[in-house]
């Protein structure tokens, strides 16, 4: 039990102090010898240890033997016979070690009459290779790919081969998007990289590495953003004292390239108030005002800090004030805002007391110096001030005194008299003591202890000293920088002596450096101070710091020590030079890059666009990072592990000493020190038989009636060419990443390319070698065109409408310019001067001008539209100067798209064939007609020829349908075709590196994508929000599950897809459905369930479970209960499929017999209906694509069972639309399916054909199929539109031939079952910028109840934009994406005869002349038969 002892209701405060009585009762005798033995206390396993080695005053010949010692196991570290002095250091090996051991130094030192023995802990300690992962960019935007790096190395930063088990990408719900498995750093840097998908979910995603028993892991960023073009800066001080009225803001922008902004910012300061639950809150304090940005672009800011002052109630608010800025360019009205916080401080200012002595003598004076100043550091004169002695609350005024003009003030007072031994002195503005409120303005005091001189005894105070002098810091590499040590010694004896000064140089922990100086001491009464220095040469081994530790023992055997720490330059051995040449370029100019490094280096280069790290600083690859990396870079102390345990001393209390001073300054650097001179307190003293126990907290000892207790320790270790015309189109964010060798010479040259953004590139370059890690400085590259040229157009504009051409040039350069602009002719456009018609002006330093001309296009499709800007030579003064011409980019040259489309809505008519000459011909006639409101100039048409029925969709493998695909339907259906081309591909042998990697780029995004739609729970639905559906999860969870051969899917995602979906299988083995079907025309005379239950098992089956697994064998239960009575014809079909699939040939057989008396047949083709009405659309080719893959799925197939597919297939086959897919998502993806396993049965590597074309007026197009071109899309244009045509095809394979016929029609009024009206509104008054609002309702009279998943797109007015979001919170929307001139809604259902209202506001940001109407479309997403189109226009035309 511990306790202070009371007695009489006193404290007793027993403060011991180590007397020469210590040397006497713990080492017998008083006079040497005296030995040091420093070492660190924690030393890293198997390194190359140090430990130095001091010997004073051996009176007789001496034999030191210092042993490593552990387990009872003695290493022998040093033997030596000593018979003077020494001052030297050992080396041994540490010993290698798992974690952590703690061992002991044991040091002998001995001879006749002097035998010693000092043991001390010390630690081994094994530490983690340094890994650190970086990538390109801190932050991406979603489509943007991701390259990274990682390297791994010793803690000397010497790089090795490290093999990674996994190296895994998280997004922002901790979902696995990629993965890499038992990759290795072979070249010693590991360079991966990942595409992220277009719609890759926002927020911080994380890269982990997996060494095996450790994860590293790198955080990044992903979030929409478009690159700022200027950054803004400001420049306020960290703290601000209430005391100053003013403070001065100094806010810049500058661009990327350097130059100044032009234009206004608004400075807006607060003062917000606390938020407390219980109370309203106070209103905030605000400053608002608006500054002109000066030609420098800088502008100043005052701020009268007293307008956020309250004094009644000042506790309710913050201690600091929030500044934004939102700094607009002029001309562009482009925005960017920048906040800063300025603490306020309620010091006004501060008392020092200068020049005052360490110690005084009696009779004599004590004089100095006192200095008052304000929070800034500003003299303060004629400031009354007190100087007072005594404890703060109880002290006595010793003089008034005023400062003089530089806020100084001396002092001098009368020395005390005996008995005292120390004098406290206060300075202060304030005559007595007071105690400071919260919030409230004051001045700092200033109290200093002065202490008699004594005469030095071992056991009296020392007031002798020893101090390290400061430095410039950092201390620079390969320097050699003097370390200053001052002595100041007192009271020792009068007589002359020397001293030795012993020094030690710590780095990360470990000795680098030890020596000695003799100092000579004088005979002399007074003080003895003088000081030594020795030189430390700077090597990169001693960064990042170096601490510097020295002591030395006096006459009276005290010891003085002290330490001090100092920062060296973050630099390594293998020295990485990067530098551009030249070192400024023009867009699009050569450059070369220049690399120096350690020969045989291999260098990791990244070159970034500036404006990246404007937008997300980030954690960016620099010298801080690597040494972050450290274990160890200094030490305040040591762990309580290694902490010594100290015996209990039967000692009489004597005078005080001071606590631990000299042992602390020595474990302040992380070095233990066996020695036998008294440098520590013992840890409980023997006094009247009690045990005193040292009290960490109060510095006092305590009573402890049952033994001794253990020390305290410090946990503060740490663990841890000339280039004349530029044509721009070339704008990266990533510039440069690769890996680069610099091979036996140690520099490389590499050739670049400037991209054509102009901004300023900033590099991050490392290099590794057997040397270690380089870094080397970042450099950069100023891009910067002297003048450059802007277009403005819109995105498309209508075939009539005209608008006005805006090229604006801006002069960058200090001089003025002649500058003359011309527009490339074309024989698409024609282009009218505007007005002043002219085209050559003068353009000086800042300065821009906007050339105009109306361009009306005479073609349709996409126009190049180009124009130049070139600065010439001219003999006119502008400005009261000659105009000048640049050596470099003296022509501007930029070309923009521009889409001309034709009047009203565009129509697509497809017409397909399977033909098979099998050796003989076959013919087909066909007829391509318009109808007579067909949009004259609009038509054309195409024919296109396979040699395969899937290669039209290898070759639209990301485009299979022109449908918006923004659900988690719609994703993981365009994702599953590829699936299966890439099994049919491989099954064929077809498979082409070129082909697998395009498949499965497209397959990792959608993957990624898809997991956007995911819930918590492991389901799916349509938008990701509200109950999962069994539909979706069963189609999610048979992609994923087939994707995983071709790539990473993370097998957690799987599981818990099949988890969740058993868990929705009832008791009779049916599943439940969740969520609605996709196309609400599967319904009809059979439970949902049936259906659902059908397509999970089918699911379970093609991902390889038998029918043994319990959950299948249910499932099939379920669904023989209700074969009887089977009227739905799309149900009868997933059956047939699933009982195939199961093997149950009974069954299956019973089913397709049933399917062939329902089928509908004609031209030799086969094909089935959900109803004798509906012989059309998407649900009927989704049926007949189940009945092929029933009748494919079985162990044997015959003739007959190919020659019924064929039928099929000859049928599906002319429902293709030109790009290979179907009419939308679920007939796509199961018609894949079901073609895939017919070309795999029927695939013959032998075989070619000849394909000929003709039409009624003699033009003829001949094609050549063979083995080697099955796969090419062979493409040819039809002239004859209208026309006629035949299609002759000879030879021994089969082809795909597709002719595709698209015109425009005016858009279409008669009324479907959907239908959309619309009423437009606006202010006509403006002549531009014009704000209408369409107001638009939709509405379905159909027979159905509701709707599946309705589509409505609005394309946009040429020169209008508009706010998709505005969409978002509008009735039953779901989701609204923005492409090119159109925006598109989602719906997720309309219910009969209940029309819904909508409302967008579009925005003028170009005026078009003419102005054609545009068209707003709505259609059901499955049965895309359903749909409606309207014309709006502005109200203004």
């Amino acid at each position: 039990m511990d306790f202070i002892m009371v007695v009489s209701r006193v404290h007793v405060r027993i403060r011991l102090l180590l007397a020469s009585f210590l040397f006497l009762s713990v080492y017998g005798q008083t006079s040497g010898p005296y030995f040091m033995v420093t070492f660190p206390a924690v030393i890293e396993s198997g390194s190359d240890a140090k430990f130095c080695v001091s010997l004073l005053k051996p009176n007789e010949t001496l034999q030191m033997n210092i042993y490593l010692v552990h387990n009872n196991q003695s290493r022998t570290l040093l033997q030596e016979t000593v018979e003077k002095e020494i001052h030297h250091c050992s080396h041994f090996e540490a010993p290698q070690v798992e974690g952590e051991s703690v061992q002991e130094i044991k040091v002998e030192v001995k001879g006749e009459s002097f035998k010693m023995t000092e043991k001390r802990k010390v630690m081994f300690k094994s530490y983690e290779t340094l890994v650190f992962i970086q990538t390109d960019k801190p932050i991406y935007n979603p489509g943007q790919t991701v390259n990274f790096r990682i390297v791994s190395m010793d803690s000397n930063f010497i790089p090795f081969e490290q093999k990674y088990s996994t190296v895994s990408l998280q997004d922002n719900h901790q979902n696995r998007i990629g993965q890499w498995t038992n990759v290795s750093s072979r070249g010693l840097i590991l360079q991966l990289s990942h595409e992220l998908n277009a719609e890759a979910s926002q927020g911080l995603y994380q890269l982990i590495a997996d060494t095996g028993n450790r994860l590293i892991t790198h955080q990044f960023k992903v979030e929409k953003h478009v690159l700022p073009k200027f950054e803004v800066t400001v420049k306020a001080p960290e703290e601000h004292s209430v005391g100053e009225e003013e403070l001065q803001l100094e806010i810049c922008g500058k661009y990327t390239y350097g130059q100044p902004v032009p234009g206004q910012a608004v400075v807006q300061v607060c003062r917000k108030s606390r938020k407390r639950y219980h109370e309203a809150p106070m209103i905030s304090p605000c400053l608002s005002e608006t500054v002109e940005m000066s030609q420098t672009g800088c502008a100043f800011f005052m701020i009268n800090v007293s307008t956020f002052m309250n004094t009644e109630f000042e506790h309710k608010f913050e201690d600091y004030l929030d500044a934004t800025i939102t700094l607009t360019e002029e001309g562009t009205d482009i925005s960017m805002v920048k906040s800063d916080k300025i603490k306020l401080s309620f010091q006004i200012g501060k008392v020092e007391i200068l020049d005052s002595p360490k110690n005084f003598e009696r009779q004599k004076v004590i004089e100095g110096r006192i200095k008052v100043t304000a929070f800034n550091g500003r003299p303060i004169p004629n400031k009354k001030v007190y100087l007072s002695e005594g404890e703060r609350w109880s002290q006595k005024l010793l003089l008034n005194l005023t400062t003089d003009s530089d806020g100084l003030a001396n002092f001098s007072i009368a020395s005390p008299e005996h008995p005292t031994t120390e004098i406290r002195l206060r300075a202060s503005v304030y005559p007595e003591e007071k105690y400071h409120g919260h919030k409230t303005p004051f001045f700092l005091s200033a109290d200093t202890r002065i202490q008699l001189l004594q005469p030095a005894t071992s056991y009296s105070p020392v007031f002798s000293e020893l101090s390290i002098e400061s430095s410039e810091e950092p201390f620079k590499c390969g320097a050699e920088v003097p370390i200053t040590v001052n002595y100041y010694i007192v009271g020792e004896t009068t007589e002359s002596y020397s001293i030795d000064l012993i020094y030690t140089v710590v780095s990360k922990g470990a000795i680098v450096h030890h020596g000695h100086e003799k100092v000579e001491v004088e005979d002399s009464t007074d003080v003895r101070k003088g000081k030594i220095s020795f030189k430390l040469s700077v090597v990169a081994e001693l960064a990042p710091v170096v601490q510097v530790v020295v002591y030395s023992v006096l006459p009276s055997e005290n010891v003085i020590a002290a330490n001090k720490k100092f920062d060296v330059e973050k630099c390594f051995r293998n020295k990485v030079l990067l530098q551009f040449s030249p070192s400024k370029a023009v867009p699009g100019e050569k450059n070369s890059l220049e690399l120096t490094a350690h020969p045989g280096s291999l260098c990791g280069l990244s070159v970034v666009d500036q404006s990246v790290f404007i937008l997300e600083s980030g954690e960016r690859l620099n010298t801080d990072k690597i040494f972050k990396l450290l274990p160890v870079t200094s030490v305040s102390g040591y762990t309580f592990g290694v902490e010594d345990d100290l015996e209990c001393l039967h000692v009489r209390p004597r005078r005080d000493v001071e606590f631990d001073r000299v042992y602390n300054t020595i474990k302040g650097v992380g070095l233990k020190m066996a020695t036998n001179l008294a440098i520590r307190q013992p840890n409980c003293l023997m006094y009247k038989g009690m045990q005193y126990h040292r009290d960490h907290i109060y510095v006092r000892y305590r009573a402890n009636l049952h033994g001794v207790g253990a020390p305290m320790a410090f946990h503060d270790y740490k663990p841890k060419h000339e280039h004349i015309e530029t044509v721009r189109k070339f704008f990266p964010e990533t510039w440069i990443w690769q890996l680069h060798e610099v091979g036996d010479s140690g520099s490389a040259q590499l050739p670049v390319t400037v991209p054509d953004t102009i901004t300023t590139w900033e590099t991050e370059a490392f290099c590794v070698s057997s040397r270690g890690l380089g870094l080397a400085p970042p450099v950069q590259l100023t891009v910067f065109q002297p003048f450059f040229l802007e277009l403005s157009l819109p995105y498309s504009i209508v075939r009539g409408e005209v608008f006005e051409l805006k090229a604006t040039v801006f002069n960058y350069l200090s001089k003025c310019i002649m500058v003359k602009v011309t527009p490339e002719v074309s024989s698409d456009y024609t282009l009218e001067p505007s007005s002043d018609g002219k085209y050559s002006s003068c353009l000086c330093a800042n300065g821009r001008k906007t050339f105009k001309w109306t361009l009306i296009p005479t073609v349709l499709g996409v126009l190049k539209v180009t124009v130049s800007a070139e600065a010439e030579q001219s003999q006119t003064v502008c400005d009261n100067e000659i105009v000048s011409v640049p050596e470099r980019g003296r022509i501007d040259t930029v070309t923009r798209s521009l889409i001309v489309q034709a009047e009203g809505t565009e129509k697509t008519k497809s017409q397909s064939w399977l033909l098979c000459p099998q050796g003989n011909s076959v013919s087909e006639e066909l007829e391509l007609t318009l109808p007579e409101d067909v949009i004259e100039g609009s038509a054309r048409a195409s024919v296109s020829v396979l040699g395969d029925i899937l290669g039209r969709a290898l070759k639209n493998l990301d485009g299979l349908l022109r449908m918006p695909y923004g659900c988690g339907e719609q994703n993981i259906a365009l994702l599953a075709p590829n699936i299966y081309i890439l099994q049919y591909l491989e099954n064929t042998e077809q498979l082409t590196t070129a082909i697998r990697e395009r498949a499965t780029g497209f397959l990792k995004s959608g993957y990624q994508r898809q997991l956007n739609y995911k819930h918590i729970n492991g389901a799916y639905s349509t938008f990701g929000s509200g109950e999962g559906n069994t539909w979706l999860t069963a189609f999610v969870l048979r992609t994923f599950g087939k994707a995983q051969r071709y790539i990473f899917i993370d097998p957690e995602i799987i599981k818990s897809a099949k988890q969740w979906l058993i868990r929705m299988q009832r008791s009779d083995g049916c599943f439940i459905q969740k969520g609605s079907l996709f196309n609400n025309r599967m319904k009809g005379g059979v439970n949902d369930d049936v259906t659902i239950t059908a397509y999970i098992t089918a699911s379970f089956l093609e991902l390889g479970n038998t029918v043994q697994d319990p959950i299948v064998k249910k499932g099939l239960l379920c669904l023989k209960s209700s074969i009887g009575n089977l009227t739905n014809t799309y149900t009868t079909a997933l059956l047939a499929y699933t009982f195939s699939l199961a093997e149950e040939t009974e069954t299956r057989e019973h089913l397709l017999k049933k399917l062939n008396s329902d089928s509908i047949e004609g031209d030799g083709r086969l094909h089935w209906s959900q109803s004798a009405s509906d012989d059309s659309g998407a649900l009927s080719v989704e049926i007949s694509s189940y009945v092929l893959l029933a009748v494919l799925t079985a162990d044997k197939i015959t003739a007959a069972d190919l020659g019924y597919a064929n039928r099929i297939v000859s049928w599906l086959v002319k429902q293709q639309n030109p790009y290979g897919g179907f009419s939308s998502t679920q007939d796509t993806v199961v018609a894949l399916q079901a073609l895939a396993l017919y070309s795999t049965k029927v695939f013959s590597s032998d075989g070619s054909s000849t394909v000929t074309v003709k039409s009624e007026d003699g033009h003829s197009h001949n094609f050549d199929v063979n083995q080697n071109n099955k796969l090419l899309f062979q493409e040819r244009s039809l002239q004859d539109v209208p026309g006629k045509y035949s299609i002759e095809v000879t030879g021994s394979s089969c082809v795909s031939v597709q002719t595709a016929l698209l015109y425009n029609i005016p858009t279409p009024t008669e009324i479907s079952t959907l239908s959309i009206a619309t009423m437009m509104e606006g202010n006509c008054t403006k002549s531009f910028r014009q704000t209408l609002t369409i107001n638009f309702s939709v509405i379905y009279n159909g027979a159905l109840n509701n709707t599946n998943m309705i589509i409505v797109d609005i394309k946009l007015l040429s020169g209008f934009t508009a706010d998709p979001g505005e969409l978002k919170n509008q009735i039953l929307v779901e989701r609204v994406d923005s492409k090119d001139d159109h925006i598109i809604m989602y719906i997720k259902e309309l219910q009969r005869n209940i029309p819904i209202n909508y409302k967008l506001h579009i925005t003028q940001v170009l005026p078009v002349k003419n102005l054609k109407p545009a068209v707003i479309k709505v259609y059901d997403y499955y049965q895309t038969s359903d749909q409606s189109e309207t014309e709006y226009n502005s109200p203004c035309v």
